[in-house]
Formats: C-alpha cells, structure tokens, sequence
C-alpha cells in the first residue's frame, strides 16, 4: 500500500516547487530521483562526475518527461572531492539528495584510498557546502553494510556492528559527519541505510556489478549465473521506487527529529537461491531454455554479512514510508527494462543475442552476487 503521505506530499509540491541538488544524478539511485522530481514540477540541480553514473541514464530521464519539466534541470559536471563544485552546485538550493558515491564492497577492498575520498572527503565537501548556502535539509544515502558484525536480525538502527569493509567504513563516517555538522551547525540531516535497492538502469557490466542486473543480463544472454557461496544468504532486497519515495519524504516530510538515520527496505528478506529462482521464472516466458539453467556456486566474497534484514518501523512511524512495491513485483518492472535493453543490442554476427552495458550504477549495501 502506497504511502499516504507521499501521496499528500506529491501533491503539495507541484504547488509549490523547490529547488533541490541531486548529487550522482546520472547515477542509478539518483536518475530516479531527478526523473521523479522533475516529474512533478520541481527545479533541481544535478551533480555527477561520470566515474559510475551513466549520461544514457540522464537521456533516459529526459524522454520520460516534458520538455518544460527537463528544462527545470540544471545539470553540472563535477567532482564532489572538489569543495569549489560542490559550493557552486549548493548555491541558491533548499533541498538535498546526496547520492553520490563509490559503491561495492570489492571495490573498497582493492581501492580503499578511493572509496574514502570519494564517499568520506565528498560528503563533508557537501556538508559544508549546504552549512554555508544555509539549506533546509540534507538528505543522503548510507548503507546497510553500516551493521557490519552486528548479529541481530532484524537490524535496528542504534544497534550495529563493526565494519566488515573500507566501504561500510565510509559510509559510517558519513553517518557521523552529518550527525556533528547537525549538532554543531544547525545543518539537518536525515541518512537512510539503503538495504540492496535494485531497478532500471541498475549496471549489468563489470566486476562490482549487483546481483540483480547481472543475472537477468547473464540469463538473457545464455551466459553462466554465478552465486557466491551456499546460496543461503539473505538479502532484503529494496525496488528503487520505495527507495525514491523515502528520500521525499526524508526531504520535505514536515519537521522529523534531525539529525537522524533510517533504515529504507522492505522489512521482508530473501536468499539468494530463491531470489535466483525468480529471475528465472520471469526470464524464461521469453526465453523457455532458461528454465534448465542451474547456477554455479563459488566460495564466499570477504567483506560480506550472511543475512540482513531491516526493521522499518522508525521510518514507517516518523516519516510515513510505506514501500508500495514488493520484490516480486520489481523484478517484473526491472526485466521489462533489461529485455528492451537486449533487444535493442541486436544479435552478434553469429546469430546469438548480445546485449551492451547497460547504463547505470552499483546498489548501495552489500551487493552480493
């Protein structure tokens, strides 16, 4: 069931448009939120460097809406690692949706130096910035990967663990930044702990690839689907739709009690067996061969939780999140995507089907595969 008060709050925005700062705007998780935004009427700033975001995700953003509303779009190519860029894109902003980031637990591993300038340096570029352009309330993405060794299902926000990797490190010194830039600052601040989000325009391509995109990618391309370890680990796999309705009312939901941290799921969790089991189903109508197709089990990743599930009850109370769409019916809307992807790749000069990347960009959480 959908939220009522976004509902609500939908409604009084067009009425009385912001100004907001998307940052990662080509990204995944941010073209969503630029699209639904301009959607309804708002003016929003967006900020991205292309180190992961896609410019196919902004074409994709602008051929779903108006020509008057993409004209309400201020894009700026820059680096949040640069406090010049992120000063220049907060000026004259209200509202912000800071989504920007290096995603993937792997990719920390092999490159922790990066993951911190680009999560830890580039949020506390931002921080400041929004503190001195004086805005109303800074909202941005954190990760479930914040409970670490916590062993508690379901997880509970004042309640985590150690950090099991350089990425849930950053994302648990961001939660702190905007905690004291809060506190010392008057700056309000709201994170969400993003559990495994996942849909359109999620990237199917490369090593730190979610598990989502890269199996439906894999399945329509006859190619191997591979699972880290048992394929008992658990996952509470988030559609990026609910994802984009916290992060609006996180944003202009009356006056919730800052600084704060919110869990965003669904309060439902699934392993990877059945989540693979799904895929499946959903591929083969097009494609019966898939129905044969088993996956390949290798050994576990390091840096990786065994299950985790969100408690939302703080976020369902306070801000009124209802996540109107359940894992089912997501990987319904996400492979209609991923097939009009494949079939616009064409077929190889053997005759078999080959399919691009795709444009998008990496979950935030573990991403399990």
């Amino acid at each position: 069931m959908h939220s009522h008060r976004y509902a609500a709050l939908k409604t009084e925005l067009r009425s009385h448009p912001r100004r907001w700062l998307v940052t990662g705007c080509a990204g995944f998780i941010g073209s969503h939120l630029l699209e639904q935004l301009l959607r309804l009427d708002q003016s929003v700033v967006g900020l991205d460097n292309f180190s992961t975001g896609k410019r196919e995700n902004l074409e994709e953003v602008r051929a779903a809406v108006s020509p008057d509303q993409w004209a309400r779009f201020d894009f700026r190519e820059g680096d949040l690692r640069d406090s010049g860029d992120c000063r220049k894109a907060c000026e004259g902003v209200e509202l912000i949706l800071h989504q920007g980031a290096l995603g993937s637990v792997p990719r920390s591993l092999e490159d922790p130096l990066r993951s911190h300038a680009s999560n830890v340096d580039g949020t506390i570029n931002l921080l400041e910035a929004a503190r001195v352009a004086g805005t109303s309330r800074f909202v941005y993405a954190s990760s479930s990967s914040v409970y670490g060794d916590h062993p508690d299902l379901p997880k509970v926000e004042p309640n985590i663990g150690q950090p099991l990797s350089p990425y849930a490190a950053t994302k648990r010194i961001c939660e702190i930044y905007a905690e004291v830039f809060s506190r010392c600052f008057g700056l309000p601040t709201i994170g969400l702990r993003y559990f495994n989000v996942f849909g359109p325009r999620q990237d199917p391509a490369g090593a730190y690839a979610a598990v989502i995109p890269k199996w439906f990618a894999a399945l329509l391309r006859g190619e191997p689907v591979r699972i880290n370890g048992d394929g008992d680990t658990s996952r509470d796999f988030c559609f990026v739709e609910n994802v984009v309705q916290a992060n609006v009312l996180a944003a202009v939901g009356g006056s919730p009690e800052t600084p704060a941290v919110y869990n965003v799921a669904c309060g439902d969790r699934t392993t990877l067996n059945v989540l693979f089991t799904h895929i499946r189903e959903i591929v083969a109508r097009d494609r019966h061969s898939v129905r044969e197709v088993r996956p390949e089990y290798r050994p576990e990743r390091p840096g990786d939780v065994r299950h985790s599930l969100a408690e939302i009850a703080a976020i369902r109370g306070r801000l009124g999140y209802a996540p109107g769409v359940q894992i089912r019916a997501g990987l319904e809307q996400t492979y209609l995507w991923h097939r009009r992807i494949h079939r616009g790749a064409g077929q190889s000069a053997d005759g078999g089907d080959r399919m691009p990347a795709a444009p998008g960009r990496e979950s935030h959480g573990p991403d399990q595969a």
